[in-house]
């Protein structure tokens, strides 16, 4: 193969290791501001409706400018990529899509709260960890937009860490429902610092740091959450039934897109 040839098959590899971490990226903010927004009107008290309501919004634009650097790279329209991909086409974790709990928001909705508290802190530290990466990343657009993203979301980080302390220092009740919220979050926990099939192109070209070194990372920013608690560190899982970075996704993401996508395509070239 000539240096023409390999210069070719590099840069080709090196789009699709960025193109791939980016939908993961898109598509974990987009569906969990989804299910954050399904609080609206549900949450504990009105002043908690407007600071989750504002997060989830946040993280919704978030999951826009990573569609938007996937449009630049000419993979397709923003919009589309964020409304129109069916699931198996989705890069998200699967912690991310789970429904809130039992029934629906439009009709009858018995949701967990100490669920929504244990998944938004658990991600958003995650989050963190990744973001506070990317902001070394070689590929600069995105480098540029983790930036951004890390202002907002130490308030995010902040919020939900509150949220998870009070709920363990509460009522037995309150500790009960928190910690068989941490197993269930933890049991779909084992994709988040996955990157799939495109681990190795990922890792190679530096765009973030590897899977192993933002698990370390996540395990120990909540360290000091969990000893101040009496409580010992959750395990991540090594053995995974579903990894969404390889579009193996459960049906409550068929459910979620069908939701997210019914007004769009109604009209898709209107401006949203």
């Amino acid at each position: 193969m000539s240096e023409i040839e390999n210069g070719v098959t590099e840069a080709s590899e090196n789009k699709e290791a960025i193109t791939s971490l980016l939908f993961q990226l898109a598509d974990d903010d987009f569906l969990y501001a989804y299910r954050g927004s399904e609080w609206l009107g549900l949450a504990p008290h009105i002043e908690e409706d407007v600071a989750s309501s504002s997060i989830s919004q946040d993280s919704m634009g978030h999951a826009a400018m990573y569609y938007k650097l996937l449009e630049e790279l000419g993979v397709g329209n923003a919009d589309d990529l964020a409304h129109l991909r069916p699931a198996h086409e989705r890069r998200n974790s699967i912690l991310t899509e789970r429904v809130n709990g039992e029934g629906f928001y439009m009709e009858t909705p018995n949701y967990d709260w100490a669920y929504q508290v244990v998944r938004s802190y658990f991600y958003t530290q995650a989050k963190k960890v990744k973001v506070d990466s990317l902001c070394q990343s070689s590929y600069k657009p995105v480098a540029e937009v983790a930036v951004k993203v890390k202002m907002e979301l130490y308030y995010h980080r902040l919020h939900w860490e509150t949220w998870f302390k009070q709920l363990l220092s509460s009522t037995d009740v309150a500790k009960k429902k928190m910690n068989e919220a941490i197993t269930r979050v933890m049991d779909d926990f084992g994709d988040m610092f996955s990157f799939g099939i495109q681990k190795q192109a990922i890792e190679k070209y530096k765009l973030i740091d590897s899977e192993e070194k933002l698990k370390e990372n996540w395990l120990a920013s909540i360290e000091p959450v969990f000893a101040a608690l009496q409580m010992t560190v959750p395990t991540i899982p090594e053995t995974l039934a579903n990894n969404g970075r390889n579009g193996e996704h459960t049906v409550d993401l068929d459910e979620a897109l069908r939701t997210l996508s019914e007004v769009y395509k109604v009209d898709p070239v209107a401006s949203w």
